[in-house]
């Protein structure tokens, strides 16, 4: 739970709370963030000391533009985490109907009210339209969006398809396609992301955020990961072989796998609550939700703990 009161992934401090030991002991499959992180390189002093450097800034955006292709009259943003704009795009423009699911992220559902919008799962002409892709927590992909005035296509988790990523679409007015760093890179604590698109759009963000939004350190990392492309295919590969090994495991207590997103795996299964409480006695932490009993998400574990998990279920 964060510290927001919304339902995430994480919280482990409350559950070893509940069910006893050490944070160290626990083994958390409750977010979708890669096990097999990318190596950090060393820093220098400097990169701790010093305000953020604007040309380390362009160089990241510059290598973000070639590593997601994106069109030349869109604009990049390198942000310190999706979430902060998240939480700023909704002023971008006079408030009205979204149209955003209730069974995904719900971060987004939750910036738009708050500056008071009206979040709707089917709304008729809405003035903003939400899609998160693939989907978190159902893993599916959204082949067709239909635009509205304001666009966001939230791809934090799409880097495990790239040819699925609709990053064309960054040159259409009023888009905006959100790229996390911490997902599929597994450096979760580094707090980087991307905002892509409309440039105006990106700009007014971009003053929203003031100057120096991203870390030194986070310039670094980023910008030298994101020109790693044998990192990233090899991840690929291994991530999706492993997702295969999970299902492989569900299915003999009877879990359905849905969606297509090896970063994580939801899973339907007859007692989510039940199956959770199960695991959490061997100190390993997964993900429920409040609109299903059904759906319990699990991420992929460390190369060291499969057979953990396999002697817990």
């Amino acid at each position: 739970m964060a510290g927001n009161g919304r339902d995430h992934g994480g919280g482990l401090d409350a559950a070893a709370a509940q069910y006893g030991g050490a944070r160290s002991d626990w083994l958390d499959l409750s977010t979708g963030i890669n096990p097999q992180p990318y190596p950090v390189p060393s820093f220098a002093l400097n990169d701790w000391t010093a305000l953020p450097d604007h040309g380390a800034d362009a160089d990241l955006c510059a290598t973000a533009r070639h590593f997601w292709n994106v069109p030349a009259s869109a604009d990049v943003l390198a942000v310190p985490g999706c979430s902060s704009a998240i939480a700023q795009i909704p002023s971008l423009r006079p408030a009205g109907r979204v149209e955003i699911a209730l069974r995904t992220y719900n971060e987004h559902a939750a910036a738009f009210r708050f500056h008071g919008w009206d979040p709707q799962e089917d709304a008729k002409a809405p003035q903003a339209r939400v899609v998160v892709h693939p989907n978190n927590p159902t893993g599916a992909f959204q082949a067709q969006i239909a635009p509205a005035d304001l666009t966001i296509i939230d791809e934090s988790f799409c880097d495990i398809a790239p040819a699925q990523s609709h990053i064309a679409k960054a040159t259409f007015p009023g888009h905006i396609l959100l790229k996390s760093f911490g997902k599929f890179w597994g450096l979760a604590g580094l707090r980087l992301g991307f905002a892509i698109g409309d440039p105006e759009l990106i700009d007014a963000l971009r003053q929203r955020l003031g100057p120096w939004p991203v870390s030194g350190t986070a310039l670094r990392v980023g910008a030298v990961a994101l020109k790693d492309q044998d990192w990233a295919e090899q991840s690929r590969n291994s991530l999706a072989q492993d997702a295969t090994r999970l299902d492989q495991i569900m299915n003999k207590i009877g879990a359905r796998p849905m969606g297509d997103c090896p970063l994580f795996r939801t899973y339907d299964v007859a007692n989510a609550h039940d199956l959770q409480h199960q695991l959490a006695k061997s100190h390993i932490w997964t993900r429920i939700f409040p609109y299903s009993d059904r759906w319990i998400r699990l991420g992929l574990p460390p190369k060291s703990d499969w057979q953990r998990l396999e002697a817990a279920l």
